[in-house]
């Protein structure tokens, strides 16, 4: 009897333990602990540390640049983030950055850094020529050209076709090309620039 008592007992605590762990073990499925950014559809917001390590030990999720944010651009990772949770980030296919610099002007910590619009480094504008619609000849758009806060120092037109984008030296990755643009799969994105790589030469 007391042997079966005894059994009875360690199996009660053992499902006692467990029921404790299962959320944690939840949680951590639930925000794995890979790197929350990836090319294209999370750009961390302008001024930001190259290094994404660096950016998330200095940001302290306080949320005041997404509050300060006139188009609402800046989300914050949640459950997807997993180290990165609460740290600021901006999907250009939803909604994109229009350089306002006011973000980096609340940042109240290194995590952002002001920086003229010109000099802000967030990626650079890549466009899949096999896709856009006048690259491969299926229509007239220039959306992408027309839009650029930053003219034809960032994107303009090819010089032998007057209506095909071509991405110049002076982009900076706000992404606004990518909102705007009216291709279903988006055959423009940003892509991260590496820290030692110069920006993309004149095309044109």
């Amino acid at each position: 009897m007391k042997r079966r008592r005894l059994l009875q007992e360690l199996l009660a605590g053992a499902a006692v333990v467990s029921a404790g762990v299962l959320p944690y073990g939840i949680a951590i499925l639930l925000a794995p602990s890979g790197p929350a950014r990836t090319h294209g559809s999370h750009l961390r917001p302008p001024g930001a540390l190259k290094d994404d390590d660096a950016f998330v030990s200095a940001c302290i999720g306080c949320s005041l640049c997404g509050e300060v944010c006139p188009p609402r651009c800046i989300k914050f990772h949640a459950r997807d983030g997993g180290g990165a949770v609460n740290t600021p980030y901006i999907d250009p296919t939803d909604k994109a950055c229009i350089l306002c610099d006011k973000c980096m002007q609340a940042c109240p910590t290194e995590a952002l850094t002001v920086a003229r619009r010109d000099e802000v480094d967030m990626g650079y504008a890549d466009i899949d020529e096999t896709a856009c619609y006048p690259w491969v000849d299926r229509g007239i758009c220039g959306a992408c050209v027309a839009i650029c806060p930053l003219g034809e120092r960032a994107i303009s037109f090819d010089f032998a076709n007057v209506y095909r984008p071509v991405v110049q030296s002076g982009c900076v990755g706000c992404g606004m090309c990518v909102e705007i643009c009216p291709h279903p799969s988006k055959p423009i994105w940003i892509v991260e620039r590496p820290e030692d790589a110069e920006r993309p030469p004149v095309r044109g």
